[in-house]
């Protein structure tokens, strides 16, 4: 076979001969088969990591423990979706009010209220990209009515969480610090890092991507403090301790962390804590700053 040629591809039953060989137990070929038909293999694959070595499982792992480890992995994305929501409207919200009041409502168009010229004008481009498609009828109104002019109330319901983080980094250093010493009680070093990491967390999880045993690629800053007590920046939990920060309604707050808790002891025996970066007093750091 050619260095470049790709692998066959395989059916579901090969595919659970190929798990077979490698030493993971099935317990009902039936359930493993329809599993495989309903879950990619390569997806499935992603959860394994933790169970083998040189493509063999440990002794005793069965696929029933993997899909388990998927099925935590699932719910542990669909309570986080929620938080991320409401997070990422307050922080349109914030960006919107402070730019419309200080420079108008088209203010944003100006790329002297920016730091960077550039990253002014990619912004223009999403805005550009997001306005000719988007199908709203907030949408059309400002199309018909107002030329396609868009005032920053609107602009900020369009552009992805991505976006409105590079909009936020690219704020004067006074503006970024209305919203971040004012809203939040800390600095815009600190929340420029934080949207960064929630907007790729974010995606992860819209996109049904992993997070059990995953390092994050975009990392929160963390306090001094908060590496004293053992958090590691690039974890999942990295992530949701920084939320608890940024959320500012605490009835919201305590139904994440009640959901969480659930969650968390419903698979306390299948699951590996550290492998998301769960401290043993994670339920406790979570709702110190409350």
């Amino acid at each position: 076979m050619e260095e470049n040629q790709m692998k066959p591809a395989l059916t579901h039953e090969e595919q659970l001969n190929l798990l077979k060989n490698r030493n993971l137990i099935i317990k009902n070929e039936y359930f493993a088969l329809e599993i495989l038909k309903r879950v990619n293999y390569y997806r499935l694959r992603g959860y394994t990591l933790s169970l083998e070595k040189n493509d063999r499982f440990f002794d005793g792992i069965t696929f029933e423990h993997v899909y388990t480890l998927y099925q935590f992995d699932q719910k542990l994305r669909n309570i986080l979706l929620p938080m991320l929501e409401n997070i990422e409207i307050a922080f349109r919200t914030e960006i919107a009010y402070v730019l419309a009041h200080k420079y108008g409502p088209l203010g944003y168009k100006n790329k002297e209220y920016f730091k960077s010229e550039l990253h002014h004008a990619n912004f223009l481009l999403e805005v550009k990209k997001e306005t000719s498609r988007g199908k709203e009828l907030f949408v059309q109104h400002y199309q018909q009515k107002y030329d396609g002019q868009f005032p920053i109330w609107a602009v900020v319901e369009l552009i992805t969480f991505g976006a409105l983080s590079m909009l936020f980094k690219n704020m004067k250093k006074d503006d970024q610090k209305k919203i971040a010493g004012e809203t939040y009680g800390t600095t815009p070093f600190y929340i420029e890092s934080w949207l960064r990491t929630l907007a790729y967390v974010r995606n992860v999880c819209a996109h049904y991507g992993r997070l059990y045993g995953k390092r994050l690629v975009l990392s929160p800053k963390l306090f001094d403090d908060d590496k004293k007590r053992g958090i590691q920046e690039k974890s999942p939990f990295a992530a949701i301790y920084i939320m608890s920060r940024l959320c500012l309604d605490k009835s919201v707050w305590d139904f994440f962390i009640s959901n969480l808790y659930a969650l968390v002891s419903q698979y306390e025996d299948q699951i590996k804590l550290h492998l998301i970066g769960f401290p043993e007093n994670w339920y406790e750091l979570l709702n110190e700053k409350r």
